[in-house]
């Protein structure tokens, strides 16, 4: 019953999400007198469905793993011929109104999480957990290697730490390993040799250092200044996302930490589970990782369109059909095959892989 709960839970964050980048979408193209045929939560038949004034068809689909906006001429070449009720179609906008309304989705999600941070910081503080070891587990990993209370750690492999999450993903990822754990004690830096414990969790092996971490709550902030200190936040995490996905592009940290949307729904009943300001925190965070990898250049993604546009605003002309047909061909595959990745590795981190083999043959 609590795994049906956690599911729920989890589709629900992921659907106020999701909810938030096409409304983007839709207001903007609303915006820009672009018609807007319909704005589904789901993929696949829908489940419900309804037609408001302006002839746009809201639905709620079967498969919630998403969601999309269908904005009319969305698929035609800007210079295919004109057809009868074209004036409101996205092809015969102008470069600026098919940027703008590309762009509304990623904003609305960078809106979202500065919002929800701001809410957070003036209702519960900044909770501020620090890479500072608080507790040592009875002969646990760190026990054993010489770590002790009140060291900082500073790096793992010889990478800069940029979380708490950041330690506890890469050690999870590492069962059993050598990692070399860097530590700043008494103003000088130590590297330590740590053999991770191996640990069961949910049918499949994890590592485990040992450590509990200082936590420290804050004072919750006045709104006047709980606002600017959300935009810092969401820079930081902006920034601290980009190096991770670097490090995970240059093979500097496994790319068995990439979690798809299984993985998210899952993460996300979880943090509903810990409580309101959990829920809360994971949503911004969530919200931040939509609308950032969505920018990325890659066709497929908003980030992809808004090439082809500032292509076209630099060469006076839009691509060709065919180069942009190649190009969208290439981001599909690129963005099916890092589904497939990703759902695996969300399956294998559930266990699933396990409890087949278990109980097959």
């Amino acid at each position: 019953m609590h795994t049906v709960y956690t599911v729920i839970a989890g589709l629900v964050v992921f659907g106020i999400v999701v909810f938030v980048h096409e409304m983007g979408h839709y207001l903007a193209a609303r915006w820009r007198g672009v018609q807007v045929d319909v704005f589904s939560i789901g993929f696949g038949p829908a489940l419900t469905s309804w037609q408001d004034r302006v002839g746009t068809k809201w639905q709620i689909s079967l498969l919630p793993l998403g969601g999309y906006v269908k904005l009319h001429g969305f698929e035609k070449h800007p210079d295919a011929p004109a057809e009868e009720g074209d004036e409101n179609a996205f092809n015969r906008k102008s470069v600026l109104s098919r940027a703008l309304v590309t762009v509304a989705g990623p904003v609305f999600n960078f809106l979202l999480t500065i919002i929800l941070f701001a809410v957070l910081l003036s209702c519960f503080g900044k909770p501020e957990a620090k890479p500072d070891i608080g507790s040592l587990a009875a002969n646990g990993a760190a026990s054993r290697a010489g770590l002790k209370l009140g060291d900082e750690i500073t790096k793992l492999d010889g990478h800069r730490i940029l979380s708490i999450g950041d330690i506890q993903t890469q050690v999870a990822a590492h069962p059993g390993a050598v990692m070399q754990v860097s530590v700043m004690r008494e103003g000088k830096e130590l590297e330590l040799p740590v053999t991770l414990d191996r640990l069961t969790q949910d049918g499949h092996e994890v590592g485990r250092l040992g450590v509990g971490f200082m936590l420290k709550h804050g004072a919750p902030l006045p709104v006047y200044k709980a606002i600017p200190a959300a935009f810092g936040q969401t820079w930081d995490m902006c920034a601290n996302m980009l190096e991770g996905i670097w490090q995970i592009v240059s093979g500097q940290r496994s790319a068995k930490q990439l979690s798809g949307t299984i993985g998210i729904i899952h993460m996300s009943g979880q943090a509903v589970d810990y409580g309101v300001a959990s829920a809360v925190g994971f949503v911004a965070l969530l919200s931040l990782n939509l609308g950032l990898i969505n920018l990325f250049p890659v066709p497929m993604l908003d980030g992809g369109h808004l090439l082809f546009y500032a292509c076209e605003a630099v060469l006076g002309r839009p691509l060709s059909e065919r180069t942009q047909g190649y190009a969208l061909q290439f981001g599909l595959l690129l963005v099916v095959a890092l589904f497939v990745f990703s759902t695996v590795n969300d399956l294998r981190g559930l266990g699933v892989f396990h409890w087949l083999f278990a109980h097959g043959g």
